[in-house]
């Protein structure tokens, strides 16, 4: 691995940051046309199919990548879709689901027993401040519940974190081929939660009223924002060091919060532009902190 990108590859990997940061607006614009839990259950569906056919399952347990499909894709996005279809600003949603990087520390420090570094702790304290900043705002331009099923994403997100870790200790996996047949576990659950809590009527009249952007939002959400994405992304994290490639996911809120703002109207207050300053400190504090006190150690 180098330790420099090529500009080829930073052009790849600001693709794929506007790919995701499009994302939030794109799950509001499938919501609105398809009930939160069929939706995701179709995204699988899409993400899974025809793409078994061309990539190979990857070397890891059946109870690996069942918990790998119910973390990452069930609970990440049952949440997600829900909080979006209850007002949550995509957004906000885009910048609160970057949590995620902190509640992975926590899971990781209680499931696998990782420590904790100072830097780490700083910008777990600057993130907490930053959430209960955005938190404290909401109202009728952010509900309560959005800004909790959110956070709740970003939990289960964290836990998929968890269970990744878990499969790399066993050796290197292809990650595309983790995400493609991880697609596999999702579309059951997703299809049982739809019938239990939308209904059979409202899952019959959303597949009669199907129309085009229902069927555009969930080809983005399928094939560029799952498939491309992680595709793209896995292979810059084959070809780099992992601290080359993941500060690029600092720069998806900024496009979820800018395109929030241009198709919705989405304008935050001054409350939220503190917690996002907060929280984007508390990620990069968590992505560099370590090698900044090393850099000052050695400078002074």
């Amino acid at each position: 691995m180098t330790d420099r990108m090529r500009p080829a590859d930073i052009a790849l990997a600001l693709l794929v940051v506007v790919a995701w940061g499009l994302n939030f607006v794109v799950v509001k614009v499938g919501v609105t046309h398809v009930p939160p839990m069929l939706l995701g259950a179709l995204r699988f569906m899409l993400a899974a199919f025809p793409a078994i056919l061309f990539v190979r399952r990857p070397d890891v347990p059946l109870r690996l990548l069942v918990l790998y499909g119910l973390t990452a894709s069930v609970g990440q996005f049952a949440f997600l879709f829900t909080a979006v279809k209850l007002g949550m600003p995509t957004g906000l949603a885009s910048l609160v689901l970057q949590s995620q990087a902190f509640f992975t520390l926590v899971l990781a420090a209680l499931v696998l027993k990782e420590q904790w570094s100072a830097p780490q702790l700083g910008g777990l304290a600057l993130a907490g401040c930053g959430l209960a900043l955005i938190g404290s705002a909401h109202g009728a331009h952010m509900p309560l519940i959005g800004f909790g099923l959110t956070l709740a994403a970003a939990t289960s997100w964290a836990a998929s974190n968890v269970v990744t870790r878990v499969i790399s200790h066993r050796g290197p996996v292809n990650q595309l081929g983790l995400v493609v047949w991880g697609s596999l576990v999702p579309p059951i659950p997703f299809l049982l939660l739809s019938y239990g809590l939308e209904g059979p009527s409202a899952m019959g009249d959303a597949l009669a009223a199907f129309n085009w952007e229902a069927l555009a939002a969930l080809a983005y959400l399928s094939l560029v924002a799952t498939l491309f994405g992680y595709s793209i992304w896995t292979g810059l994290l084959t070809r780099y060091r992992a601290n080359l490639v993941a500060p690029f996911s600092l720069l998806v809120p900024v496009v979820g919060l800018t395109t929030g703002w241009v198709v919705y109207g989405e304008a935050l207050q001054a409350v939220h532009f503190a917690g996002a300053a907060l929280l984007m400190a508390g990620l990069a504090l968590n992505l560099w902190g370590t090698r900044l006190r090393a850099w000052l150690a050695n400078r002074f």
